[in-house]
């Protein structure tokens, strides 16, 4: 009997959290919930559960690509989230890598510059930006696009950096009584905006939408519209539960 596989490829690179909160375990978990095939590359091991962060331990950068060659004999990947990443120079590699070995990758990047849990990474945002022109999309949060941007008239320097790279601005750090996530592309920004929870807060939900948002662009969605699942996945996430750990379930329309 033939094997038949007709789901699309999405590959997580990123740290693995044991708590399956964040990190490759619940981006695996939320490619499989929006209808692809998830496939994980370790880049940190980490101590963690919900709540706090002890220590992380990295994975020498020859040892990820060595993880990626090995799945790239058997498939074909081209959607590719990539998480937490020890520094600019692991990042750097890393896209140089996949651009060699894999046809015209489309590469989701979400800038963790302080996990959830509250372990901080320090990085240097002048580096960051040459690096960021090769990427398709970038995740931050607010915090993590002020670090990267700086603070004042954020939405204006988002707008022109969408000239050349696609960024999804994750609204839940805000004191608003709605969430509106913003997605700037060269020219247009898109607005989502989804009611606050009661218990929305979640362990790893800007892992989940930036899951969500590769895997919907490997079922073949245009960005606007692989955005707006991405978006309405998430926000059915940290509905599904008051704890700070969510569930995983298919889009419910």
């Amino acid at each position: 009997m033939h094997q038949h596989h007709i789901k699309p490829y999405a590959l997580s690179i990123a740290g693995f959290d044991p708590s399956a909160g964040a990190g490759v375990l619940a981006d695996v978990k939320a490619f499989e919930a929006n209808g692809v095939y998830g496939m994980a590359v370790v880049s940190a091991l980490t101590w963690q559960n919900d709540r706090q962060f002890d220590k992380v331990e990295w994975v020498p950068v020859e040892q990820i690509e060595e993880q990626i060659a090995v799945l790239l004999r058997r498939f074909a990947i081209r959607f590719i989230k990539i998480g937490l990443i020890e520094n600019i120079e692991v990042l750097d590699r890393l896209i140089r890598y996949l651009k060699a070995n894999t046809e015209d990758p489309i590469i989701i990047y979400d800038p963790i510059i302080k996990a959830s849990a509250g372990f901080t990474f320090h990085l240097e945002p002048q580096l960051f930006h040459d690096v960021l022109q090769q990427v398709y999309c970038i995740t931050p949060n607010i915090p993590e696009a002020e670090w990267l941007y700086g603070k004042s008239e954020l939405n204006d320097k988002l707008e022109t950096q969408s000239q050349s790279l696609n960024i999804y601005l994750k609204g839940g750090h805000s004191d608003k009584s709605s969430i509106t996530d913003l997605l700037f592309v060269q020219d247009h920004t898109y607005v989502f905006a989804q009611d606050r929870l009661e218990y929305g807060a979640k362990h790893g939900s800007g892992c989940v939408l930036s899951a969500a948002l590769t895997a919907q662009l490997a079922l073949g969605h245009e960005l606007p519209v692989a955005a707006e699942n991405a978006n309405r996945y998430t926000h059915q996430f940290l509905a599904s539960s008051n704890t700070l750990l969510g569930h995983h379930q298919p889009l419910v329309s």
